[in-house]
């Protein structure tokens, strides 16, 4: 198996800078892709994200640059770590700069809206067909402060070829970044995508104060709906009792770290949506693929109510007390396969 020596990470957000100080501190070459050239400027002369992880010491090592083909060239394997509603036209930019296929690895925990496609299948639209046994998904339960802080951190690779996989997962792995292997590619990025969805309904649950049972109701029955939307989709059961399910899930769900739960907070003490997302510089993807999430809940025939009452207090002005109270009188039902 060959050692991957040189990464080229797309996407300069606190998540894909953490990855790329990671990566470089481990001893590999490692180019950063970022869109905005004063942030590539500032990581270059000052060794600090100061728009997106402010106050994290980059390695001197670690170069970025805001030319997409200069990320690429030479790379060994890439980190693909852009917004989800970047996604597909970053992909339209990178694909030209490949002069032979590159192995792959999504880390953007999202689902395109318009078309309700995870990002593996997005880069099967836009990638030559020879790439497509090479893309992987890695998600799991990660802040992007507490990697970069050298805190334990554990996270889930999948990808169609195992060997492909075994060796990407070597390559990430460090004694405070352990990677685990798995094939279920639709269950990990499902995973990482809803908990987002859900971390934003349990940020309303706090944002009302409706305590702590409340919050683990909404976590364990926002489970359910994940796990039924995504067997449904052909994705594993028990992918979503892991890392890129369940573990996720919780740490998005409770941490203070993260954006979903924060949006979700503001929403339940009554800020309206647009003013909250107009303030954040980082994305909370939760409530672009809250949308898409509900899509694939109906082309699939699954019943998500949680999903459909965030979307409605989203998008339809609903008052959040409303939608949990709606929540609470839907009939009787039994727990287990039912919504």
């Amino acid at each position: 198996m060959q050692a991957v020596r040189t990464m080229g990470v797309i996407g300069a957000g606190a998540w894909g800078t953490a990855l790329a100080k990671h990566l470089a501190e481990k001893g590999m070459t490692v180019r950063l892709w970022a869109y905005e050239h004063d942030v590539a400027q500032a990581i270059n002369a000052r060794h600090e994200n100061t728009m997106f992880l402010p106050g994290v010491t980059l390695p001197r090592t670690l170069v970025a640059t805001s030319s997409i083909a200069d990320a690429v060239d030479g790379c060994q394997g890439l980190l693909f770590v852009v917004p989800s509603h970047v996604t597909r036209s970053v992909l339209t930019a990178l694909a030209p700069c490949m002069a032979h296929p590159i192995p792959l690895i999504s880390a953007t925990k999202g689902i395109e809206e318009e078309t309700a496609k995870l990002m593996t299948q997005v880069m099967d639209d836009v990638l030559p067909l020879p790439m497509r046994s090479m893309i992987m998904a890695l998600s799991g339960p990660s802040f992007a402060a507490e990697l970069s802080a050298g805190k334990p951190t554990a996270l889930c690779l999948a990808g169609r070829e195992p060997a492909l996989v075994q060796q990407f997962q070597h390559t990430l792995m460090t004694p405070v970044f352990r990677v685990y292997a798995d094939t279920d590619v639709i269950g990990v990025q499902l995973g990482g995508a809803l908990k987002n969805v859900m971390a934003l309904a349990a940020g309303v649950v706090d944002g009302l104060e409706l305590g702590l049972n409340a919050r683990a109701a909404l976590i364990t029955r926002g489970l359910a709906e994940i796990v039924r939307l995504g067997t449904a989709m052909g994705a594993d059961a028990r992918t979503f009792y892991g890392l890129s399910g369940i573990g996720d899930l919780v740490l998005t769900c409770t941490g203070t770290l993260s954006r979903n739960h924060t949006v979700g907070v503001r929403l339940g003490k009554g800020e309206p949506l647009d003013t909250i997302v107009g303030g954040m510089h980082a994305v909370a993807e939760g409530v672009r693929t809250a949308r898409a999430a509900l899509e694939l809940a109906r082309r699939h025939d699954v019943d998500m109510p949680i999903t459909q009452e965030i979307n409605a207090v989203l998008f339809n002005q609903k008052p959040c007390r409303k939608a949990v109270s709606d929540l609470m009188v839907r009939d009787a039902k039994p727990e287990k396969g039912s919504a």
